[in-house]
């Protein structure tokens, strides 16, 4: 790029981001800045308020306007000097950089002479240069005169500190004169010409600026130090004074060797041995800098002129010179007598040298007094740093909370620290950054997990971790991440220690990733501390980590050291002193403090004392449960019996108790503290609501047993958000912590996780798992999917126990919010509790008695706002009444109310919503940029009173971050109705997506975005526990109503263009403008969802149903008459439709994770609505017999009237196959059926959500519209004309079918009709249909399909009727399923499963071929089961079992599962659980009509004997198993993935029961 070639003005975009990675901007920033078009002439006028608006941190803020601003100046100063001369020096064309002067003002000395020239770098950055070009190497430059350079403090005089640094363009002191002789004066010189130029100009230069101060000193008897590579107050006028540039050392005894030399030739001779004594050898101090750059030094000399030394002598020097033309030094001709004037070193003139001389004996005893002085001991007052340590590590508190997180830097720690550092043991360690590569052997990490489970890392792997989940993952807050920077030497992989140049080459890349995505996307500001402890001698990585973190956080205010060693530290600070002063490094630091004291401290100020936790235990007593072992289940919050009671009660200030408690009262879910400091009487009791005694009660009635004996059982709390339900839960567990493992489960984790942990508590310390306790587990605001597949879970893990107690083995206290408690209750009496905000006469009292009690404790009711309310019953009067006097006097246009209305808006439509308080700070200015000296600042303190009223802030238990709601959902919707007078909240949700700071705020974005797409799409649904089933979000839905469509449309497009163009938004868009009857508007958004999701099935059943509608709304709704062309747009509209929907099938069929079926539905529905269309044309109009003649006969076969056989002349051919797909899409439906049980899904919003029949009863559904498929495809006329042609064959199949024998699922529906008889007869009916010899009349394979199982059915109805066929016949007929070899449907296969099921009566001798015949068939059920399945978890389609093995033969040995569930008792609930425990198979009408069949386990595989020959049987749950080698017995079911088992039990073995649910 050749921007270095023009002037800033003329800088596109790309010249300004090759400038910008030249100087070292992050790439992020870059790309932001490249996007707002930044080009030169935008650079120039660049400002902070814009960088900050475009979300640049302060730390790449400052950087770039400094190097903006030092462009700027070089370009001024270089544009004269290309004017005044176009030609270089050599005659060829000068070129001019903006950022490269060619050259700068000369520099001079304080004694006159030529000092050096500024030093060279290795950087392309620029510097003045004096006398000589600079070289392309250097990268020293002057900085402009309005930037502050950082002040540093001079090397300590006389120090030989190896590891004191100094920092490249920081300033030291001024130079001094002399003050009390012992403090040393300073001189500064640059030398950087100097040092450049060979040695023997470099010596005599060094020498002469050397000897003068030293001279000077020792006349005047003052210690001093003059430094080379130290600009000056007179040198070069680009530079500061006493800025630090360093100069480049090529050979180190160079300048020693020159103050030997010359010591000798400018000193008198007597005098040559005391100033070799006064003046101390050289000292290299090294230049350390952020920036690359090559080695530079700051050459440092000490003179001490002692008063033993230099008593009653003046000090006269020759000073040599170089003389350029001779090319040889000389010395002055006369000697000379030096003196040191204020900060200067100046020649004492001949008029003063008799005075001066006479002066020097009271020099002398000036001197010798001072040095008396200096030899008396200073007492240093000591600090008091278990104080400053208290305050550091608790971000100036005085006590120890969980509030914050700890990271923690360190290194090698010594066995003699390991028992020092028990203090890390309580601390809340996110992560460890550990340089000890045998950290996990004998080190820090060894130590730590003998008490706290750890997961280890190495930082590219910690980095994958971290990145791989969106939000990250639960694990990395719940466990502490151990991170091997440096290697493990136990490792036995590839990753092993490596040096300190090796590190910085491999590895340090990777720890500037971790650390920019803890502190950037992971961890918010002010949340956590980063330790540094430093337990051995420091190394550069650990330097490194430091800057990183520093540069990360904008500053020290959340790091600090803790070093007991003096000199670890001072080593570790001189080389950190790059990135910060020393004296801000001290501040943070605590240094020299043993660690044994450290440790004391640190423990004295938990809250806490160490004593270990305990659990009940079955036999009466406790167990201990280590921090370790409770760690391993993380996702499980324990509630031990002896929770809170280590709790140092007297640290607990009188503030800290009742902020606790009024944070309860004022909304905050409840906290085991609270109960315990009501127990302890530390505060006022906590009212127990009549709802807890009930909950306890039903409690007590599981434990008993007196209700159903389920493995796994259920206490259900439905309540009213705010009336308590969370808390009564909470008392329950707490009532019975003394007596039962508690939990608390973390819904963040999957289930299969939290199970494992279940059992590993249950477990834990128990002698006999068969009969320890039931394990109390409380989950909250779940969702029904992952409590069913917990439920699951947790019933196949006691399936494979051997436990036969009264008690079930967990308990699932369910806590749930919904808007309709009482009628949940109803549904399900025994285990369900509801939480209103209705009080009873009795509750009304404890709670008005309570409001008082916190009023006489200066609790202002305004600020325990849900309490007030709940006394108050939240009756809507009340709470818009407390709202209008909480707004009065708001501010209606604050950035206050502006984020009150936005919370408002969520809470009031998206269930459990907040925003983060990390998203609150930004958008109020504050958080990231404020000044560091604001770092305590409150967030409630920055707040209006009102807004302080109504927010309430919380930590979710599913993240990590502090968050901010409304106190209660309907003070929420009063404040979104009395603030919305003014600003619709159509408008207020535009404001919202258009507020850039909230969605580019890093923390908490994934749950903030995910809050704004629910507010948006999130539909209402009663199973979820809202008001009702909503079309669209209620937020939507209310804009439509409240305000018009117009407006939600607008809402919906603004949320599709400011979340990336979602294409779900689109979808929302096209069901909102079909809904509505703005069908082309709606083809258009559902066009656009499809462009982005091509392959989404259920994008692609949006658009079948936008033409759906639009065909419904032509057919139904315009009434006008129909012409021939409007007939034709109709049927080409249900076409299309149709298309779409075949389209929306074959992506679903290629979605591997789930099933939507939406598109077969949906073609059924507008193939039938198409088929009654066609009835009403004219062209085909009804016979006076009411048959649909012309009809049947244009769709069935070849014919076309010659009215349309032109006009319609692009539809024959779609209409004439339109029987063939209806078909298929009936098939395919009637095969799902056939396979799975027919629970709702709620997998995905899809738009078969409202046709309540086609979800809840799909069965009838599939029924109902088969008759009316069936009803067009019927003519007697019809058959007469054709005479047994295929026509006539058609339509005594869709005769059959109209009679419900259309396909098997509609077949075996008759067996769940209530009145058998008349099925019987139905199924007698559809049997006369067929031939009367079906053995010769040789069917179709669908037609035989259909046939068998006619008869299957009516065997099960009616076992005795005339119609029936025998088992043998049924065998004959179904030969062709095993003999024909090409496929056949799976109903085929399960039909053979049923008819050669080894029976008493037909297969008295057995026959191998029979085993044959039944092995082939459950080999491809299962490969044709796991070809639907494809890759969806069994949990969500759980295969549907048809029949059972019964006592009898032939065909009254198989027994529907309809006769079954009808022999089991209570409500729909109740059942289903019966059948998921297993218990149906306790009840005695059940199994005295089915029948045990024997078999055997091998390696938990399950067998049975068939008429010779091993079988397979399927056991749903495999644990239900025995392990081992078993003789067992159980229920045999027949479904479409083979023969299945069910109640398995070992034989002999009654009381060791194993069942499997269903």
């Amino acid at each position: 790029m050749d921007y270095p070639t023009l002037p800033v003005s003329d800088w596109d975009e790309n010249h300004v981001k090759c400038w910008l990675e030249s100087i070292g901007i992050k790439k992020e920033c870059i790309d932001k800045l490249y996007t707002e078009e930044v080009t030169g002439p935008v650079l120039m006028e660049l400002d902070k308020p814009f960088l900050k608006e475009i979300g640049m941190k302060k730390g790449q803020m400052q950087l770039l306007i400094r190097k903006r601003n030092e462009l700027l100046q070089l370009q001024d100063h270089a544009q004269p000097a290309a004017s005044s001369s176009s030609k270089a020096p050599d005659g060829r064309e000068a070129q001019t950089a903006p950022g490269t002067p060619r050259s700068a003002p000369a520099q001079s000395t304080a004694g006159g002479g030529s000092s050096g020239a500024t030093g060279t770098t290795s950087t392309g950055s620029t510097a003045p240069a004096s006398g000589d070009r600079q070289s392309s190497s250097d990268n020293t430059q002057p900085q402009g005169p309005e930037e502050a350079l950082e002040v540093r403090t001079c090397r300590p005089f006389r120090s030989q500190d190896v590891d004191f640094k100094y920092v490249k363009d920081t300033v030291l002191v001024p130079e001094s004169g002399v003050t009390d002789l012992i403090i040393p004066c300073h001189e500064y010189k640059s030398l950087d010409t100097a040092s450049k130029l060979n040695k023997k100009q470099l010596q005599a230069k060094f020498a002469s600026e050397l000897i003068r101060f030293a001279s000077a000193c020792m006349n005047i008897r003052t210690n001093g130090t003059i430094h080379f590579g130290v600009m000056d107050s007179v040198e070069n006028k680009g530079w500061k004074h006493g800025q630090v540039v360093g100069i480049k050392v090529k050979n180190r005894e160079d300048y020693v060797e020159a103050l030997d030399l010359y010591v000798e030739k400018c000193f008198c001779d007597n005098l040559q041995e005391t100033a070799r004594k006064c003046i101390h050898p050289p000292v290299f101090i090294e230049v350390i800098s952020k920036a690359p750059q090559e080695q530079r030094f700051v050459v440092e000399v000490d003179i001490e002129p002692t008063h033993t030394l230099v008593k009653k002598s003046c000090f006269e020097v020759c000073l040599p010179n170089y003389n350029e033309s001779s090319h040889k030094v000389t010395l002055t001709k006369e000697p000379e007598l030096y003196q040191r004037v204020g900060a200067k070193s100046e020649l004492v003139q001949r008029n003063k040298l008799t005075a001066f001389i006479q002066a020097m004996p009271d020099r002398d005893a000036q001197r010798e007094k001072a040095e008396l002085s200096s030899t008396q001991v200073h007492t240093e007052i000591p600090q008091d740093l278990g104080r400053k340590l208290s305050i550091l590590l608790n971000d100036g508190k005085s006590y120890m909370d969980d509030s914050l997180r700890y990271i923690l830097v360190t290194n090698r720690c010594e066995q003699d620290h390991l028992n020092y550092i028990n203090f890390l043991m309580h601390l809340n360690i996110f992560c460890v950054f550990d340089f000890d590569e045998h950290s996990n052997v004998s080190g820090l990490c060894s130590k730590y997990k003998e008490h706290h489970e750890a997961s280890s890392y190495f930082l590219q792997d910690f980095f994958k971790a971290i990145k791989a989940d969106a939000p990250p993952s639960q694990k990395l807050f719940d466990q502490t991440s151990w991170i091997f920077c440096n290697g493990r030497s136990d490792f036995l992989g590839d990753e092993k220690p490596c040096d300190e140049n090796t590190w910085i080459r491999t590895k340090k890349k990777h720890l500037k990733k971790v650390i920019t995505c803890i502190c950037e996307e992971i961890l918010p500001e002010r949340s956590f501390i980063v330790l540094f402890l430093f337990l051995s001698p420091v190394q550069k990585p650990l330097v490194d980590t430091f800057q990183e973190f520093y540069t990360e956080m904008n500053g020290m205010d959340y790091i600090i050291c803790i070093a007991e060693s003096r000199e670890n530290y001072a080593r570790w600070a001189n080389l950190a002193q790059a990135s910060c002063s020393i004296e801000t490094l001290e501040q943070r630091s605590v240094v020299g403090m043993k660690l044994s004291h450290i440790d004391a401290t640190v423990q004295a100020m938990l809250p806490s004392t160490a004593q270990p936790r305990h659990l009940p235990v079955s036999t009466g007593g406790v167990c201990i449960l280590p921090s370790r072992e409770e760690e391993k289940l993380y996702s499980l919050e324990i509630l031990c019996a002896d929770q809170c009671d280590d709790i140092k009660s007297d640290l607990w200030t009188k503030e800290q108790i009742q902020e606790t408690e009024q944070n309860f009262y004022r909304g905050r879910k409840i906290i085991w503290e609270n109960l315990w400091l009501a127990d302890k009487r530390l505060c006022g009791d906590i009212i127990e609501r009549e709802a807890c005694k009930d909950a306890s009660k039903l409690l007590d009635g599981i434990l008993r047993g007196s209700v159903l004996n389920y493995p796994v059982a259920k206490l259900k709390i439905f309540h009213h958000p705010g009336s308590g339900g969370s808390t009564i839960a909470r008392q329950v567990l707490w009532k019975s912590r003394k007596n039962f493992r508690c939990a608390v489960i973390k819904t963040s984790y999957s289930p299969s996780t939290v199970c494992n942990h279940v059992l590993a508590l249950k477990d834990y310390e128990e002698r006999e798992i068969t009969h320890c306790f039931p394990v109390l587990l409380l989950i909250e605001d779940y969702d029904d999917e992952y409590f069913e597949e917990l439920q699951s879970e947790l019933l196949e893990a006691a399936a494979t126990r051997k436990m036969n107690t009264p008690r079930p083995h967990f308990i699932l206290i369910c806590c749930r919010r919904c808007n309709d408690p009482e009628s949940l209750c109803k549904a399900s009496p025994l285990d369900t509790v509801a939480v209103t905000h209705k009080l009873t006469e009795s509750e009304k009292s404890l709670f008005n008695t309570k409001l008082e009690k916190l009023k006489q404790k200066d609790v202002k009711p305004e600020f325990i706002l849900t309490f007030v309310l709940m006394c108050e019953e939240f009756s809507a009067t009340y709470v818009s009444h407390v709202v209008a006097n909480i707004l009065q006097g708001i501010d209606p246009h604050s950035r206050d109310t502006c984020l009150v209305r936005y919370v408002a808006l969520l809470n009031c439509y998206v269930p459990n919503s907040y925003i983060s308080l990390s998203h609150c700070e930004a958008f109020l200015g504050l958080g990231a940029y404020i000044e560091s000296k604001s770092r305590a600042y409150d967030f409630k303190h920055r707040l209006s009173e009102q807004a302080r009223m109504i927010f309430i802030e919380l930590r979710e238990s599913t993240t990590y971050i502090s968050s901010v709601r409304i106190i209660h959902c309907l003070v929420a919707k009063e404040i979104l109705h009395q603030l919305s007078v003014n600003e619709s909240q159509s408008q207020l949700a535009i404001n919202l997506l258009q507020e850039k700071t909230l969605f580019e705020n890093r923390f908490g974005r994934e749950e903030f975005i995910k809050f704004i797409k629910h507010l948006f799409i999130r539909r209402g649904k009663r199973s979820r526990g809202d008001n009702t089933d909503t079309l669209f979000s209620p937020f939507i839905e209310h804009v439509w109503k409240a305000e018009d469509c117009e407006k939600a449309i607008a809402v919906l497009k603004a949320g599709y263009e400011l979340l990336g163009k979602d294409p779900f938004f689109a979808q929302q868009l096209a069901r909102l403008n079909y809904s509505n009857k703005k069908f082309e508007d709606a083809k258009q958004w559902a066009e656009t969802a499809k462009a982005h999701l091509p392959h989404d099935s259920f994008i692609l059943d949006t658009e079948g149903q936008v033409y759906r509608r639009w065909f419904s709304f032509r057919v139904d709704e315009m009434t006008e008459g129909d012409t021939p062309e409007t007939i034709i747009e109709k049927i080409e509209i249900a076409l299309k439709a149709m298309k779409c929907f075949r389209a929306a099938q074959e992506a679903a069929k290629a979605e591997r994770d789930i099933m939507n079926n939406a598109g077969f539905h949906g073609e059924v529905e507008v193939g039938c609505r198409l088929l009654r269309f066609l009835s009403t044309v004219p062209v085909f109009q009804r016979s006076p017999e009411g048959e649909y003649t012309e009809l049947v006969k244009y769709l069935t076969t070849d014919y076309i009237p010659e009215e349309i056989k032109k006009t319609w002349g692009n539809l024959h051919s779609r209409l004439k196959g339109l029987r063939q797909n209806l078909y298929n899409a009936l098939e395919w439906i009637s095969e799902e059926l056939s396979y799975f049980q027919t629970d709702k899904n709620q997998d995905k919003d899809d738009e078969s959500d409202k046709k309540e029949e086609q979800i809840y009863n799909p069965r009838k559904w599939l029924k109902r519209q088969s008759e009316v498929y069936a009803k067009y495809f019927i003519s007697a006329s019809l058959i007469e004309e054709r005479n047994n042609g295929p026509e006539t064959e058609l339509v005594r199949r869709m005769t059959i079918y109209k009679s419900g024998g259309g396909n098997v699922t509609n077949i075996l529906y008759f067996l769940t009709d209530k009145k058998e008889s008349r099925s019987a007869e139905k199924l007698e009916s559809i049997l006369s249909f067929y031939p009367d010899n079906p053995l010769s009349d040789r069917l179709e394979d669908n037609d035989l399909i259909n046939y068998i199982f006619c008869h299957i059915t009516l065997a099960c109805l009616a076992p005795g009727s005339a119609k029936l066929l025998p088992l043998q016949t049924l065998r004959e007929l179904s030969t062709r399923f095993f003999k024909v070899k090409r496929p056949f449907p799976a109903s085929a296969y399960f039909l053979l499963t049923l008819l050669y099921w080894p029976d008493e009566a037909l297969d008295k001798e057995h026959n191998p071929d029979k085993d044959e015949i039944l092995t082939s068939a459950l080999q491809t059920l299962k490969r044709l089961y796991d070809i639907k399945m494809k890759d969806v978890p069994t949990r969500k389609r759980r295969i549907y079992t048809h029949f059972f093995l019964g006592k009898g033969y032939g065909l009254s040995k198989i027994v529907q599962k309809a006769k079954i569930d009808k022999l089991i008792t209570g409500p729909l609930d109740e059942r289903r659980m019966k059948w998921l425990n297993g218990t149906v198979w306790n009840i005695s009408s059940i199994s005295d009509n089915l029948k045990r069949v024997s078999g055997w386990t091998e390696d938990r595989n399950l067998f049975t004997k068939g008429h010779k020959k091993k079988l397979p049987i399927l056991a749903l749950h495999r644990e239900s198993v025995p392990l081992g080698n078993e003789n067992v017995t159980f229920y045999l079911g027949f479904s479409f993935n083979g023969l299945v088992a069910f109640n398995i039990e070992v034989e002999n073995d009654a009381g060791c029961s194993r069942t499997s649910g269903v």
